[in-house]
């Protein structure tokens, strides 16, 4: 596994919690293009864990091969407990998923496309009916359920979907990009499916397109490119990977910001506009911006050490990489505005400089 890789030991340093899912060394190949090229991966249960990529990047094809759609070329791969090429059937039995184009049949109610997913888990009818009901209830489709669900929103459509996955009360489910093409109201409205999902103690194997979705719902993340895992951890602990963070200070009065820079000239100044006052480079939002890995402790310090110095600006803000950094630093060399990043140098003292006025 690269370097970059984060632990999966348990935080606190006890034991591991038990693995919904695991891979170890994990292949697929079609034809000269390698998709996994030795993926290792251990979830645990009752988690969800988000599964990031470029296109064609192969998370996909984990969720295929984990759902045994289709089967890898090497490595080995369990999911509740089961051996997904030995045991297919009770893995199968365990697991829903939810692909990125809908299952849902458009000719037929959406009762209908319930009842008919009860049918294929060998439901009675009457055990049929009354899951139906409860799962059309929790997800807001009762109004709906009776009219075809070629006339349902794309929001809807993607609750009734994930509402067939829960018919046969998977404790897996794999949600291959879900949000896709959903406004935003539909997205968070999805989220808090998930959430509940989880909360009843389901493991939720997501991908997504959407990195504000991964932040917002991963206990842990893995950033999949060019067939390999190129880092994992919580969305902390991948963020802490990217340099970048800064603390930005912005004045409203011109003079106060010359007086700023001066005492701070090893810090470099924003790529902004800058124009001339009497010699000396301005910014023309009046910001300088000082490198920091936004600690509390390193906060502290910086502010201590503006106070000695007599700088007083009328905003400060803390800065640090998002997800867009992270997943552009490790799978391309372009920023999430299509530019490479504004290198930052100097360092902020750590203690106060004497004379510093």
């Amino acid at each position: 596994m690269p370097s970059s890789v984060m632990p999966t030991s348990s935080p606190s340093g006890g034991p591991e919690p038990t693995a919904a899912i695991s891979t170890v060394g994990l292949r697929k190949s079609y034809g000269d293009n390698v998709v996994l090229d030795g993926i290792d991966l251990r979830i645990p249960a009752g988690s969800v864990f988000a599964l990031l990529g470029p296109n064609g990047a192969g998370k996909t094809t984990a969720v295929k091969i984990l759902s045994t759609l289709i089967t890898a070329d090497g490595g080995q791969s369990q999911v509740a407990g089961h051996d997904v090429v030995a045991d297919p059937q009770a893995v199968r039995a365990a697991i829903g998923v939810t692909g990125q184009f809908s299952a849902v049949d458009g000719l037929i109610t959406g009762e209908e496309n319930m009842l008919l997913m009860a049918d294929l888990h060998h439901l009675t009818r009457a055990e049929g009916r009354r899951v139906t009901a409860e799962l059309l209830e929790r997800f807001d489709l009762v109004e709906a359920a009776k009219k075809p669900a070629s006339t349902y929103s794309g929001g809807m459509k993607r609750r009734l979907d994930i509402a067939m996955t829960l018919v046969g009360a998977p404790r897996i489910i794999f949600l291959d990009e879900p949000t896709t093409g959903l406004d935003p109201r539909s997205r968070h409205n999805m989220w808090q499916i998930i959430r509940e999902l989880v909360s009843d103690g389901v493991t939720v194997f997501l991908t997504t397109q959407y990195l504000e979705e991964a932040d917002e719902l991963a206990d842990r993340i893995a950033v999949l490119n060019n067939g390999k895992i190129a880092a994992e951890g919580t969305a902390e602990e991948l963020k802490r990977l990217i340099p970048g963070g800064h603390v930005r200070l912005r004045f409203t009065d011109p003079a106060a910001y010359q007086s700023a820079a001066a005492v701070l000239r090893e810090v470099t100044l924003p790529h902004a506009r800058l124009r001339s006052r009497g010699g000396t480079p301005i910014d023309e939002a009046l910001a300088l911006q000082i490198p920091s890995d936004g600690t509390q402790r390193e906060l502290r310090s910086l502010l201590d050490w503006l106070d000695s110095a007599g700088i007083e600006a009328d905003e400060l803000t803390v800065h640090t990489p998002d997800l867009d950094d992270v997943f552009f630093a490790l799978t391309g060399p372009t920023t999430a505005t299509g530019t490479a990043p504004t290198t930052v140098t100097g360092t902020v003292p750590n203690q106060p400089k004497e004379n510093a006025r």
